[in-house]
């Protein structure tokens, strides 16, 4: 015998009514996340790095240099066109104070090519997005 649909449905939505609240109460007395080590099996941060990047020390100074041209800010980003022996180039880093003339380092990353950013509507021929850039004043 096959039950109306009214009452079908009624009833799933009156069940998903009732384990609403216990759902929200076991999540209350459930403890907070631990976010201090990777779940077992996973590396750390350091460790998917050497996956990653075979080879490459992590402690070792930057290796590329060069003279800021312009920087850009955009949310959490700082777009820095730099100056490497005659070649321009931009890069992006995590948002960092930085000056046109200011000595930049930072080691290779991920390139774009035509890269679009939404947010300043340009379209880079290429932007490097690297991890770490370090600064020097340079001469202004």
């Amino acid at each position: 015998m096959e039950l109306p649909r009214r009452t079908v449905v009624s009833s799933v939505y009156a069940a998903a009514r009732l384990s609403l609240p216990v759902l929200a109460a076991l999540l209350a007395m459930a403890p907070p996340a631990a976010h201090s080590a990777p779940p077992p099996g996973h590396p750390s941060p350091g460790a998917a790095m050497q996956l990653i990047r075979p080879g490459v020390d992590q402690s070792a100074p930057l290796r590329r240099t060069g003279v800021a041209l312009d920087s850009i800010d955009a949310n959490e980003y700082t777009y820095i066109e730099v100056d490497e022996g005659g070649k321009s180039y931009w890069i992006a880093t995590a948002r960092m104070n930085i000056m046109r003339g200011d000595m930049v380092q930072f080691d290779e990353g991920v390139t774009m090519a035509q890269f679009y950013s939404k947010l300043l509507k340009r379209t880079f021929q290429s932007v490097m997005f690297v991890d770490a850039v370090s600064t020097a004043p340079g001469k202004r």
